[in-house]
């Protein structure tokens, strides 16, 4: 699916950068994630695809792929060939939709999500939240024990997320993921490169 020697994807949140956006994905594209998924839900369609005609040719630059989110007609406008969709989305696309992206994932939190996914064409998916994490503050991680469930139950590769850390993502892999997602780290971290390679 993505092609690169690192197995961490970073996922956007604008609002947790300590810097201008751009410069922070211009980092992190230099640091050659296996990919960036932008996220950016608060976004309108029209703040989305101006937003994201900039960070695609900043991902262009450094040959890191560029996973578009939510926005499918967007992302064939913008002739993306990489597209994550929240489950309730993905349902809506015709076959011929999902087939116009040679990347397609999908947010999956059951071993049922999973599998439906996979059946709708999906070449990988994340799943979570797998440990406790600020992000999903009050609600409990659903644990290693679910991770190596999904990843039994489907054969596409799946990413981890939630919570994950270079302490625990030995863990996540032996658990049968593929990789995992860092999104409030990959907005803050001082020197992208080097955290990136913690993972290993």
């Amino acid at each position: 699916m993505i092609i690169c020697m690192c197995d961490i994807l970073c996922v956007t949140n604008r609002h947790l950068c300590r810097e201008d956006f751009l410069v922070r994905i211009e980092k992190i594209a230099a640091a050659r994630p296996a990919g960036v998924i932008f996220r950016e839900k608060d976004l309108t369609k029209d703040e989305y695809k101006e937003l994201a005609v900039q960070v695609l040719k900043i991902c262009e630059k450094y040959k890191t792929p560029c996973i578009l989110h939510n926005f499918p007609g967007i992302a064939a406008e913008l002739n993306g060939n990489a597209l994550h969709l929240p489950l309730p989305v993905l349902r809506g696309l015709s076959p011929s939709d999902r087939a116009g992206f040679p990347i397609l994932g999908a947010s999956c939190h059951s071993v049922k999500d999973a599998a439906e996914a996979e059946s709708l064409g999906c070449t990988y998916i994340t799943a979570g939240h797998i440990f406790d994490t600020a992000c999903k503050e009050g609600t409990a991680g659903r644990g290693l024990a679910f991770l190596k469930d999904v990843c039994e139950h489907v054969s596409i590769p799946v990413y981890a997320i939630g919570g994950i850390t270079p302490e625990n993502i030995t863990a996540v892999r032996m658990a049968g993921a593929q990789g995992a997602c860092v999104m409030s780290s990959a907005m803050t971290w001082d020197d992208v490169s080097k955290k990136l390679g913690e993972f290993g």
